[in-house]
């Protein structure tokens, strides 16, 4: 017994340490063998990439082009980002002592390059697993897809395609898991210890920032298709659901508007798409302009380099604005559920959903719409230098027949400085001739008149003056057709009162009005100043006020003119385009018959006259007298 207590101590002293070389050595051996898995599998991998880029793609040639982009995706980028990954890890295998530590760096160095490609391929997977299942449906197709895929990967079995397609997706995901081995058999003292820790933890977000950017592009997927939809089809699509969310939208629309309820500020978004929509209407009236051109010129190589290109680019514009319409659809019914989880406190899953469903847009949005604006403008900037190239080709062909018919001119053999003499004193002549027609005619017109008023509308202009004020009284200059939800529509002619020379984002080119009905948004640049012009009767009553009374010396009686016809006989003095059956087109200069100098309301601003025979209302203030009552019109100053 003493003996036996007596060894005691010793093997207590002895066996700890042994223990703990071994549990070192048992961790080192688990680490190498960690490592060589990852580059084996990294080999491998890389390996069966490579059979799916050249051998299988190349055999499925007869598949459409679009299939085979859908299918393969951008795996050639993989190949590429992932040769030169497996490239550095095997550098490290010299590196014995260094090499956990230098594993971990080359993960944090290509961290963002991984994300960037599998972020790509992974977004274009849903897609290409569809269009499997559609070879599926077609057994002679899907024999000779089969056959290809087990010639080439045995080990692919049954599942063929989809066997290949998602071995990316399961890499990318293993990788945090082959790290995390790695660090699990490595001492926390260790120098590669933190540099594993940070390696694994920023595959894990590579592989969550990846799951983010599929889902919002499944969301925006979603919203990004342009369907023709008939107006039966679209009245099918309405429910008590569809009814229910767009009235709740336009609640909410309204309450911004009106400034009931603040509206959400995304400054970095609403410059984004700003440029975008500024892009879009570059690309527009250039399609029409070149359309036009088209019209007129026919040209082969305009055609083909320019017109089609430029049909192309704006139907790439669709998507995004689509994507940013519904944004705005989404914004509302976001903001309506941050309004709810102030007051509440909760939120139901439908509403939880609404609020992702906004941000994922948002975030998609922000984040590519800088870049698409970029590829944007390069493509439109490309177009534009093939069409000043064409258009360069053209003009010198316009200059050498030019030159061929310039000798069949009467001029052309007069020296250039006597050309430029002779065309400067006939443009002096011509000039001259003009400012004495002018002159005539500002003789013969009365000084121009505001835009007459549409009939019936004297009451209306009383109620906006008393109410508002002379100062705040304008006139629409052009017909205006509303499109938006608070616009208005308004004719050529109405009255109406400025309310604010802006919206509620600050736009100065919309402007709140009152048109004693309704309110609301039209442009401002279809607005002018309108000045109150007094009645005949009024400014007879002022003549009459003016009069000194004290004053009876009568008037001296003017000399005698030659008797005017009780049918005034007067000039159109502007152009009038009728604008309903009532009314008579007048051409600038043209005799003008006066009937009746007031319309049956009693009205003077309106006169019935015969123009050509016919017969309607035109603004009495568009018409002027002659200079001579026997002589009509005016003779050209020769």
């Amino acid at each position: 017994m003493a003996k036996h207590g007596a060894d005691e101590p010793s093997s207590r002293s002895g066996s700890p340490d042994g223990e703990g070389r071994a549990s070192e050595d048992r961790s080192l051996l688990h680490q190498r063998l960690a490592v060589r898995e990852l580059i084996d599998t990294e080999v491998s991998y890389l390996h069966m990439l490579q059979l799916c880029a050249s051998d299988i793609r190349s055999r499925l040639q007869q598949l459409p082009q679009g299939d085979l982009d859908v299918l393969f995706s951008n795996i050639d980028d993989i190949i590429k980002v992932n040769s030169r990954f497996l490239h550095d890890l095997q550098e490290t295998a010299s590196k014995e002592e260094e090499q956990v530590q230098l594993v971990g760096n080359i993960f944090l160095e290509f961290q963002e390059e991984l994300e960037q490609v599998y972020k790509v391929y992974c977004a274009s997977y849903d897609q290409a697993l569809l269009l499997v299942d559609t070879y599926r449906k077609e057994p002679e197709l899907q024999r000779h897809i089969q056959g290809i895929v087990e010639a080439v990967v045995p080990q692919a079995g049954s599942s063929g395609l989809s066997f290949l397609l998602v071995i990316p997706l399961q890499r990318i995901t293993r990788y945090p898991l082959l790290l995390q081995k790695i660090l699990e058999n490595t001492v926390p003292d260790a120098s590669a210890y933190p540099v594993l820790q940070r390696a694994v933890s920023a595959l894990q977000d590579v592989n969550t920032n990846i799951n983010e950017y599929k889902m919002r592009k499944e969301v925006a997927s979603k919203y990004t298709k342009v369907e023709q939809l008939t107006l039966r089809e679209r009245l099918a699509r309405i429910n008590t659901h569809t009814l229910s969310k767009k009235t709740t939208r336009l609640s909410q629309l309204l309450k911004q508007e009106a400034g009931l309820i603040p509206r959400t500020e995304d400054k970095e978004f609403d410059d984004l798409e700003e440029r975008f929509q500024w892009v879009s209407l570059c690309v527009t009236e250039l399609k029409n302009n070149v359309a036009a051109y088209l019209d007129n010129l026919q040209k082969q190589r305009l055609e083909g380099l320019v017109w089609q290109p430029l049909c192309s680019l704006a139907k790439a514009l669709l998507g995004p604005q689509n994507l940013i319409k519904k944004r705005l659809d989404k914004l509302l019914d976001f903001e309506r559920v941050e309004e709810k989880l102030l007051e509440v406190g909760s939120v139901t899953y439908q509403e939880e959903a609404t609020r992702h469903t906004y941000q994922a847009l948002n975030s998609l949005l922000v984040a590519e719409l800088p870049q698409f604006n970029q590829l944007v403008m390069q493509w439109l900037g490309q177009i534009l230098r093939t069409f000043v190239t064409l258009q360069r080709d053209l003009a010198k062909q316009v200059l050498q027949r030019a030159e061929g018919s310039m000798a069949q001119l009467p001029h052309h053999h007069v020296p250039e400085p006597a050309f430029r003499k002779l065309v400067e004193d006939a443009l002096g002549r011509t000039s001259n001739q003009l400012r004495s027609f002018q002159e005539t005619f500002e003789k013969v017109l009365p000084p121009p008149t505001t835009q007459p008023l549409l009939p019936g509308s004297e009451r209306q202009v009383q109620a906006l003056l008393s109410r508002h004020g002379p100062g705040k009284l304008y006139q629409v200059t052009s017909n205006i057709s509303g499109t938006g939800t608070l616009d208005l529509t308004l004719p050529r002619g109405q009255i109406v009162a400025i309310l604010q020379n802006k919206d509620t984002k600050g736009n100065s080119g919309r402007w709140l009005v009152d048109t004693g009905g309704h309110r609301g948004y039209v442009p401002a640049g279809k607005l002018q100043l309108y000045h109150v012009v007094p009645s005949a009767e009024e400014l007879r009553r002022q003549a009459g006020l003016n009069k000194d009374p004290r004053c009876l010396t009568p008037e001296p009686s003017p000399a005698p003119v030659p008797s005017i016809p009780t049918v005034n006989q007067v000039i159109a003095a502007y152009p009038f385009v009728a604008r309903s059956s009532h009314e008579v087109s007048l051409q600038a200069g043209q005799p003008v018959t006066i009937l009746e100098a007031q319309d049956k309301k009693g009205n003077p601003e309106w006169s019935l006259v015969e123009v050509n025979g016919q017969r309607g209302y035109v603004p009495s203030g568009f018409l002027a007298r002659a200079r001579s009552p026997v002589l009509w019109g005016w003779s050209v100053p020769s």
